[in-house]
């Protein structure tokens, strides 16, 4: 068992605005995967007001081995979600939203439509909201991501999650060139939008791995790129190999730079969503 290094070591989450932000998100019973896949970061971002919502329920139909998000049979879609989650975020005053959501392979478009909804409702009722989405594949959904391309949010963001070598062990059910097509696509379709994926190290990955994907991004015209430190959410779940140090985090980040990423997000605690407003507003000094 490997013991947690000082760095890793985030603060239990209390306070006012904190406990707001909790009430806010259950009256609209809104699921995060804050919580739902136990963010260490949950008590610095909900105290900022940033909350990364999930929508399509709180179940999902496949079962990542890195994964802490719930797997069954889901609910059904709640038909009111894109109007309670658009009235949450006005509530929230967020300038910037994050939305993802549980893979639903058992839904004909893998839930494409209900992230168009609830784009629509956002700039219907707070319009000043810029909005980042992080989908799943929607493997074999034809037109899924295509759709939700077209609908245009800020930022489209989709999780490359590890190196090609451990797919097989870590994302079974999910293809890494199928991944990287669909950021190549979403960013022809829509030039005006920013992509964006992730990764997380401590899996096994060589550091020649990670600089093949970062390539591999780039060449997908991908704009932004986080690595965050994978932690073992249960016994059940995959084996951590190793905690990545705070210098080699730094290292990634120079690289991906010289790479050609207009914004690189890299250090232990670096989640998907992390900072995502400032990060934005980075992107959007950019251009």
């Amino acid at each position: 068992m490997h013991s947690k290094p000082q760095w890793l070591r985030a603060k239990a989450p209390t306070g006012e605005v904190f406990n707001e932000t909790l009430n806010i998100v259950k009256l609209h019973n809104l699921h995060t995967v804050c919580e739902e896949a136990a963010c260490p970061n949950i008590g610095e971002c909900w105290n900022k007001r940033h909350a990364t919502v999930m929508i399509l329920g709180s179940v999902c139909t496949r079962a990542c081995a890195f994964c802490n998000v719930a797997t069954g049979i889901p609910d059904k879609l709640d038909p009111h979600e894109p109007e309670n989650l658009a009235k949450a975020i006005k509530k929230l005053n967020l300038k910037h939203v994050v939305i993802t959501s549980v893979d639903r392979d058992d839904l004909p478009d893998g839930g494409a439509n209900q992230f168009i909804q609830c784009i629509e409702e956002i700039r219907k009722i707070t319009s000043e909201t810029t909005i980042e989405i992080l989908t799943p594949d929607f493997l074999n959904k034809k037109g899924a991501f295509e759709a939700i391309a077209v609908a245009s949010p800020d930022v489209y963001n989709h999780n490359i999650e590890t190196v090609p070598r451990l797919y097989a062990k870590i994302r079974p059910r999910a293809r890494y060139f199928h991944s990287l097509y669909l950021l190549k696509m979403v960013k022809q379709i829509n030039p005006k939008v920013f992509t964006k994926s992730g990764l997380m190290v401590g899996l096994g990955e060589t550091k020649e791995e990670i600089l093949q994907v970062m390539d591999d991004l780039r060449s997908a015209e991908v704009d932004f790129i986080t690595i965050g430190q994978y932690l073992q959410p249960t016994p059940k779940h995959a084996k951590l190999d190793r905690y990545v140090t705070p210098e080699e985090f730094e290292h990634y980040k120079y690289v991906a730079y010289s790479k050609g990423f207009l914004v690189v997000a890299s250090s232990p605690l670096t989640r998907s969503s992390y900072h995502a407003e400032e990060d934005f507003n980075r992107l959007k000094a950019c251009r």
